[in-house]
């Protein structure tokens, strides 16, 4: 057996790749990750992020591989796997288990000592999680919000009026102007629940005007609001969703919403999030659902996402495994 690497050149490998992680998730509830996202999360580089990936190849076919995500600015121990994956036909090899320790030979070349992933709560996934030494780091509730059936007047009535704040929203990859009050606001999302052994992330605005640049590249587009403070422009708060360039996936995603600590108490979370869905269900009709991940242990979150009708959908866990 080789375990070779996969250049963000070469094609075959990554769509290879992606196919198994695919054809090994069948069961799998929520969104399926499109091959430009895939290949944008595992292969193409980032300021702060270097991933690299590799596969097992037999008779012309990926049968299996890993990717790693290296962090180049900050927490310099760690390095993320997504994904671990063999093709269902060839599980009970011995191919998932060679694969991570791989990886974590590349990890002590590359001098990092703690490895994170995640999985689905229940099934093989964690099984061999615990097989192979890890432990929970934390619990995420993944939620989601079917707009078919949603009582849009009931959230409507919900919207709260918020006095001595105003919104901005914008669609895309942030304008240039405010990618400083963007990375003040994704900076004061380190205060968010985890016990993994990270420190805190720094985010500029290099980093998200790079990161934002990687959008289309991803064969997405997303839809963002902020929330300033009038009497001094301060940022405040911020959410976005990420849904399918082509609008042929009916799944939006929802992704950071964070509001400062200075600003909190004034329901700027819950005024952030629905407007931001009535301003989707206003402009992507072919939208049906919204997926959300949270910490379980993030009550003040979950309260809001429950208040809008989002229904649990399952459990993830991320893991830990100190090398």
């Amino acid at each position: 057996m080789r375990i070779q690497p996969i250049d963000l050149d070469a094609d075959e490998l990554i769509s290879g790749l992606h196919s198994a992680y695919v054809a090994a998730t069948t069961d799998d509830p929520g969104p399926r990750i499109s091959l430009a996202r895939f290949r944008r999360v595992c292969c193409t580089p980032t300021p702060g992020e270097r991933p690299e990936a590799w596969s097992i190849v037999e008779e012309g076919e990926v049968v299996g591989g890993y990717a790693l995500s290296l962090s180049t600015f900050d927490n310099l121990h760690k390095a993320s796997v997504f994904p671990l994956t063999v093709r269902p036909e060839h599980q009970g090899r011995g191919l998932g288990s060679a694969l991570l320790d791989h990886a974590r030979d590349r990890m002590r070349t590359l001098g990092r000592s703690l490895l994170l992933t995640e999985t689905p709560a229940l099934g093989g996934g964690a099984r061999f999680a615990r097989a192979h030494g890890m432990t929970v780091a934390l619990t995420e509730a993944r939620r989601t919000l079917d707009l078919r059936k949603t009582d849009w007047p009931a959230l409507e009535r919900l919207l709260p009026e918020v006095e001595g704040y105003s919104l901005e929203r914008w669609i895309g990859p942030a304008p240039e102007e405010l990618l400083p009050d963007l990375a003040a606001l994704m900076n004061g999302m380190n205060d968010a629940p985890r016990d993994n052994g990270l420190r805190d992330v720094t985010f500029t605005p290099d980093v998200l005007r790079a990161r934002d640049e990687l959008v289309p590249v991803s064969g997405q587009t997303c839809y963002s609001v902020i929330a300033r403070r009038d009497s001094d422009g301060a940022p405040a708060g911020y959410t976005r969703v990420y849904l399918d360039a082509g609008r042929s996936d009916p799944w939006g995603e929802q992704s950071d919403t964070t509001v400062l600590k200075e600003h909190r108490g004034h329901r700027l979370g819950l005024l952030l999030k629905l407007t931001n869905l009535f301003w989707l269900r206003d402009r992507e009709p072919h939208l049906e659902r919204v997926i959300t991940w949270n910490a379980t242990s993030n009550a003040h979150m979950l309260a809001i996402n429950e208040a809008m009708g989002f229904e649990l959908l399952d459990e993830w866990t991320q893991w830990r495994l100190p090398l």
